[in-house]
């Protein structure tokens, strides 16, 4: 039981650093012949795939598909059996009863940076002193060290447009383009325009910020995806250094998630 335990937790934390949707399933009531006893655990990922067991067979195939939609839904939830007779849709015929309840855990938020210069550092340490999980991309590898950017889980090198489309998006993404140069922002526009991210920030000014969004037009991006494009990106406090342009653009993405922005 400890070891089965063990690999549960492992996978759980593995699950919440990772950013994955997933759900814990654990046994709290168990009376009479069970599979099963109280304290039982299993993990549950978005696709169905498990660690741990709550005891196998129909109600094991019934917990998980509770799983997968408390896990759509973003909602725990209590579910109940009865294993008295299978004729009557009962998952089994133990000859007892279980309660499960299905923990959905929560999700860390990926704050994916595009652009490794002062902007970039600056919003990558104040987004990984707030939780978020930090990702940063850049074209250039002197540009992303773990010495530049020692918060950060992931460090990204190469072309960035092919970096993001095989980068996985969701929506617990928030993307922040600060590159250097607006050539490269339209490319990555193409590929975020497909993809359910919560957030996309331009830095750059209304010239940088118009020839980028005409090159992503004749790229065919649609006008309802630029439209939702923060530019300039930040909230407009009157920000001027590289720290102060963070809080801006991380108070922006709060406000986003907390439905405000």
């Amino acid at each position: 039981m400890s070891e089965e335990l063990e690999k549960v937790y492992e996978a759980i934390l593995a699950a919440v650093r990772e950013g994955k949707a997933a759900a814990v399933a654990t046994v709290i009531e168990a009376g009479g012949s069970t599979p099963r006893g109280v304290g039982a655990k299993m993990l549950v990922l978005a696709d169905g795939s498990a660690v741990g067991t709550v005891g196998g067979g129909g109600v094991e195939s019934r917990v998980i598909e509770e799983a997968k939609a408390a896990i759509a839904a973003g909602r725990s939830r209590e579910v109940a059996y009865r294993l008295q007779d299978e004729a009557q849709g009962d998952p089994g015929v133990c000859g007892g009863d279980m309660r499960i309840f299905i923990e959905v855990l929560p999700r860390r938020a990926t704050l994916l940076i595009l652009g490794g210069g002062h902007i970039g550092q600056a919003v990558a340490e104040l987004g990984a002193f707030l939780g978020y999980r930090v990702v940063v991309v850049d074209e250039r590898p002197e540009m992303v060290t773990p010495q530049r950017f020692p918060g950060a889980e992931t460090l990204l090198v190469g072309d960035l447009a092919e970096q993001v489309a095989s980068f996985p998006l969701d929506e617990q993404t928030f993307v922040v383009m600060v590159t250097p140069h607006h050539t490269l922002d339209d490319r990555a526009l193409a590929v975020l325009a497909d993809r359910p991210v919560a957030y996309v920030g331009l830095l750059g000014s209304r010239r940088r910020t118009s020839v980028t969004f005409r090159r992503a037009r004749e790229a065919g991006v649609a006008e309802s995806f630029l439209a939702r494009v923060h530019t300039p990106i930040g909230l407009d406090i009157g920000a001027e250094t590289p720290r102060e342009i963070a809080v801006s653009i991380i108070s922006e993405i709060i406000a986003v998630q907390r439905g405000e922005g």
